[in-house]
């Protein structure tokens, strides 16, 4: 069988690069601006007060979150049949985070052909895998978020739509039949791409799969209880920094940020989830170097230290894919 010709990708790469430079230079300039209109001096402070234990403390915490995601992607896999162990999945799954900040989340891209590579599994066929794990990020998230807001002192704007919303996806995704229907709907609109829709389709049936209640319920806990540890993770910051903002609120700001971030399409939240978490510290009464300067750390130690796992773990990944390609 003669093999698809390949598409020219450097124009695309090149282009990609452009824009996720230019949402880096959006993002730096607006903490640069925001920083020197308040003082850098009082900004700095505020960053040069944390010592190492603590900044250690914060990316452990990171890094219990990403752990138990991993093992959520694991339980997926099993779960799917995917015939690979432990070390695979999360060599799959950490290795993805090289690429959180590329446009139409590549990195959930690669792992799919990491997986196809080591153990012949179409897109098709390991896509189920990706959506669930998309999905109950986002019911956490949700649910972690409702209760925060629940239970924090004083309210966000916006928080429970944004909750609504999520869990509303996240339902839509983790149930087959309904999101077949949606996508047979969405070609009947269309009238195109029948074979995309087609397997779009195959995979959404093939969620059945995961319509066990073990396994619904630990892939809730392990999503819970991960993300709370990086909220946590804030919630300390922010008490270190002299703007304890109550252990809830601190949550609340964090996952609403994180949500926000997301759905303004950016890759990683890129600019959005930044804009959102200092407006909300400063509307919670914290002063503007503090919110500057924890939003920058937490951002770093949360985003970029999984950017950093992803890109220590990367070649490993593409390097073992290649020898099971062979």
């Amino acid at each position: 069988m003669q093999s698809p010709p390949s598409l020219p990708v450097a124009p695309r790469h090149l282009r990609d690069r452009l824009l996720l430079g230019g949402l880096l230079a959006l993002v730096v300039l607006g903490i640069v601006g925001l920083a020197a209109a308040t003082g850098w001096r009082e900004t700095w402070a505020q960053i040069a007060r944390l010592t190492a234990l603590q900044v250690g403390l914060l990316l452990a915490l990171s890094l219990a979150n990403y752990a138990l995601r991993g093992l959520r992607w694991h339980l997926f896999a099993r779960r799917l049949g995917l015939p690979l162990h432990l070390r695979a999945n999360l060599r799959h799954f950490v290795g993805g985070f090289a690429m959180s900040v590329t446009p139409g989340r590549v990195g959930e891209l690669v792992r799919m052909r990491w997986i196809r590579r080591e153990t012949g599994w179409a897109f098709e066929r390991s896509a189920p895998l990706v959506l669930m794990d998309r999905a109950y990020d986002l019911v956490a998230m949700a649910l972690l978020l409702g209760l925060a807001v629940s239970l924090a002192a004083g309210g966000i704007a916006g928080a429970f739509p944004l909750v609504a919303l999520a869990i509303g996806a996240a339902v839509v995704v983790t149930r087959p039949r309904l999101l077949a229907a949606a996508l047979t709907l969405g070609y009947r609109v269309t009238g195109r791409f029948a074979r995309a829709f087609a397997r779009a389709r195959a995979a959404a049936l093939s969620l059945a799969r995961f319509s066990h209640t073990p396994t619904m319920l630990a892939a809730l806990g392990l999503g819970l209880i991960g993300w709370a540890a990086e909220g946590y993770a804030f919630h300390l910051l922010l008490g270190w920094m002299g703007a304890d903002v109550g252990f809830w609120k601190a949550i609340a700001i964090f996952v609403f940020a994180s949500l926000a971030g997301g759905l303004t399409g950016a890759p990683g939240g890129l600019g959005g989830a930044e804009a959102a978490m200092v407006a909300l510290l400063v509307a919670s009464g914290t002063p503007m170097e503090v919110a500057l300067a924890a939003t920058a750390v937490i951002r770093v130690t949360t985003l970029w230290f999984a950017i950093a796992l992803g890109v220590a773990v990367f070649p490993l990944a593409e390097r073992v894919s290649l020898r099971g390609a062979r």
